[in-house]
């Protein structure tokens, strides 16, 4: 199966999460030639280089060091098969270099659910551990899972007094009577329908058609 192209789309988010084009394309789980590819053919409108050429980072600037193996962290590869401590790491550190680095995809290993939030583009997914041993970090131990799979396969997503405060907010009754007002183009429009008397007072401008 031929890889799937890539959009313009595609490739800006991938560089909104990653420092380089090597690394935006693990992100987008294709090879660096295939990435390279698409990111030729699209241009900034603002500065009119192409999205490879404003992607580069050959400096290496920014990029820890474990990814090339030259610095005090160790290779990612080296950690999920448990060839070293894993004592300073996180499961949320874990969950991002796998996601960086291609080893996991962004969606639910249930249902395949991978719907983003509008305001950050985030994807709802939770790390879990298939053996229940969050010290056990090999690949094939580890998953995603949405919110909704997690509670049917795995426990609750949030704890008793986290549910609490969920579950018990109460809006705040609106205490203030709300002042509507209708701009000129709906008084317009409400008057063409017949629906509408400005001669009478307030309140009873609205001509009931019942």
């Amino acid at each position: 199966m031929l890889p799937k192209p890539l959009s313009k789309e595609d490739i800006l988010r991938a560089m909104k999460v990653t420092l380089s084009n090597k690394a935006a394309a693990r992100y987008l789980h294709v090879s660096y030639i295939h990435y390279k590819r698409f990111a030729q053919n699209f241009t900034d409108e603002t500065t009119g280089r192409t999205l490879f050429e404003m992607h580069k980072n050959q400096s290496g600037k920014g990029i820890p060091k474990f990814i090339t193996n030259r610095g005090k962290e160790p290779a990612l590869l080296d950690v999920i098969e448990g060839r070293v401590p894993i004592e300073s790491y996180t499961p949320e550190k874990l969950k991002r270099r796998l996601l960086q680095e291609g080893y996991l995809y962004e969606y639910c290993n249930k249902c395949n659910f991978s719907e983003r939030r509008v305001i950050d583009y985030k994807i709802p997914l939770l790390l879990n551990f298939k053996d229940g041993n969050k010290k056990n970090w090999n690949i094939d131990n580890v998953e995603l899972l949405c919110y909704n799979c997690y509670f049917l396969y795995v426990g609750d997503v949030f704890n008793t007094r986290q549910l609490d405060a969920i579950e018990d907010f109460v809006q705040p009754l609106q205490t203030n009577d709300v002042n509507w007002e209708l701009d000129e183009y709906y008084k317009e429009h409400f008057k063409e329908l017949g629906i509408m008397d400005e001669e009478k007072e307030d309140g009873e401008e609205f001509v009931s058609r019942l």
